[in-house]
């Protein structure tokens, strides 16, 4: 099966105060991070700004599309990336939000393989959904974009309506042990305590 990537990095960041796929991590910024990790993956790599947002410098190949409108959510940045690629003979995307620095090539896989015949696999653990670390056949596009237009921007109304598998956690662990995977960003106090996980893991290294 052939799989691209879908990177959102359009959010407001309200709780970070400053703009995520800006910040520094190890010798590059968020944005360029998580592009580095899930191209060893998945080909080729979409990134949804919003309109007029300033990114880092990324490889040429990476494709950068638009939010026609910004706040509406990560359905409204799955449509705009899935609308970005069409003649790529696709098949399914991994959908990543862009302050996941721990994300591991091995998760990225193990959540492809799980897909099955499924349009959607994401991760549900203790209880929690996780959209942006999921993956979507890109025959969902109709129902995100019915979905849009009736503004319910909810992911959950998406797994509703589409064949939907659940991941446990413990379908993850082997590829993923800790599932710092799904370790996001959210704010200064996070992102300072990732930055220390880094430092540390570079010392023990």
């Amino acid at each position: 099966m052939k799989v691209g990537g879908i990177i959102l990095c359009g959010g407001r960041s309200s709780r970070m105060g400053r703009a995520k796929a800006w910040l520094p991590f190890g010798e590059e910024a968020m944005l360029q991070r998580v592009v580095r990790i899930l191209r060893t993956v998945v080909d080729p790599i979409v990134v949804v700004a919003a309109p007029g947002q300033e990114i880092p410098t990324l490889p040429a190949d990476v494709i950068i599309a638009r939010d026609p409108e910004e706040g509406r959510g990560p359905l409204q940045g799955l449509a705009a990336g899935l609308a970005s690629a069409p003649s790529l003979a696709l098949q399914a995307f991994y959908l990543s939000s862009c302050d996941v620095p721990f994300l591991q090539p091995s998760f990225i896989q193990r959540m492809i393989e799980l897909l099955g015949e499924n349009a959607i696999a994401v991760p549900d653990v203790d209880g929690y959904k996780h959209p942006l670390a999921a993956v979507y056949r890109v025959s969902v596009k109709p129902v995100v974009d019915e979905l849009l237009a009736a503004n319910r921007l909810r992911p959950v109304f998406l797994f509703e309506k589409c064949p939907t598998r659940l991941v446990t956690a413990a379908e993850l662990v082997e590829a993923d042990p800790t599932l710092q995977s799904l370790r996001n960003l959210n704010t200064p106090e996070e992102y300072e305590a990732a930055i220390g996980m880094l430092n540390r893991k570079q010392k023990d290294s």
